[in-house]
């Protein structure tokens, strides 16, 4: 081989896992071409665009949770249980509803709880699969069941009369757009510029070789659990300001969803491998094609049927860039 073919295939070698890394992006700008063409008020004004983010403010969360979990080499199937779950719990302690308890008066007390069931069921999760060796699907398919019982156990009936205070963030629309992003760029900046990042990715890739190289993989596994229930558990948070009430229904069906956002956006779904900005990127795809067939007048479970086809395409879209990133590495070892 030619000193010029070796400069070429070693270029090759690189550009193309880089593209396959960021094919989230122009998969989505074919994607707001074609939505917008087809349905021309989805764009059809800033507020437009701006309702389209808004509703997508809780998902991406959830697909945020996901996305650390899936680069860690476990996930979750819990996070729209517990979503639901502490949303439904919180919202009867500080609502003044007839089937509420109204425990708590301080809305921000309140704020602070639902964050905190959701980061001790995450906390369960994580000592569960970490010290117990429980495995992650059997793990949190059962706290799924649990939780989503026991979200219908505590009330049949929808949960009101919320104090403003708790509804605000969630309820105004660029108070929650921005705080998905400060999120986003906050995990963003960890995942990448940080030990526990780093740790997070080399867990991922060999839990074994992490640990033989001093990384304490159990206490990483438990930390991106209770992030994932922290994470769900502002996903509640945000359904609830948006809805400004909390339906027995709340965040139901929502755990896949945030796996296919997460995959599209190039999140390895064994590990070790993906960007929280493709995350993001799998989010406004997403929420692109939601709001699209919202505005197509098109029926709610046909939506969710569509949102299961989204879900095999990234499957499929997954195995093709995997597939060829293993050529690539036959390539380098040939």
């Amino acid at each position: 081989m030619s000193v010029l073919s070796q400069s070429e295939s070693s270029r090759r070698e690189r550009i193309v896992p880089l593209v396959l890394d960021h094919m989230i992006w122009p998969i989505l700008l074919v994607t707001l071409i074609v939505a917008g063409f087809l349905v021309p008020d989805l764009f059809r004004n800033f507020r437009s665009f701006e309702l389209v983010l808004y509703s997508s403010v809780p998902l991406g969360l959830l697909v945020l949770a996901e996305s650390v979990c899936l680069l860690s080499g476990h996930f979750d199937l819990s996070i729209g249980a517990i979503a639901g779950f502490s949303a439904v719990f919180t919202g009867m302690l500080v609502g003044g509803c007839t089937n509420c308890w109204s425990l708590i008066g301080n809305p921000y007390l309140a704020i602070g709880i639902i964050l905190l069931v959701g980061g001790f069921i995450g906390f369960l999760n994580g000592v569960m699969i970490a010290k117990l060796n429980v495995n992650p699907f059997l793990q949190t398919l059962a706290f799924l069941i649990i939780f989503s019982g026991a979200k219908t156990a505590l009330t049949t009936r929808p949960v009101g009369d919320l104090p403003a205070g708790y509804l605000f963030l969630g309820r105004n629309s660029m108070y929650a757009i921005g705080l998905m992003v400060a999120v986003f760029l906050l995990f963003a900046f960890i995942m990448r510029y940080t030990s526990f990042g780093q740790s997070v990715y080399a867990v991922g890739s060999s839990e074994k070789s992490a640990r033989a190289v001093g990384v304490n993989t159990d206490r990483v596994i438990i930390m991106v659990y209770v992030i994932s229930g922290v994470l769900a558990g502002l996903a509640g948070l945000m359904l609830t300001g948006y809805s400004t009430i909390v339906p027995p229904d709340i965040a139901e069906n929502m755990v896949f969803p945030a796996f296919a956002a997460a995959v599209i956006g190039g999140v390895s779904l064994f590990g070790g491998r993906g960007r929280i900005s493709g995350a993001l990127g799998g989010v406004l795809l997403l929420g692109i094609v939601q709001s699209a067939l919202q505005l197509s007048g098109i029926a709610a479970a046909q939506i969710e049927m569509a949102e299961g086809m989204v879900l095999l395409v990234a499957i499929l879209l997954y195995n093709f860039k995997e597939d060829i990133r293993s050529r690539i590495l036959a390539g380098e070892t040939a």
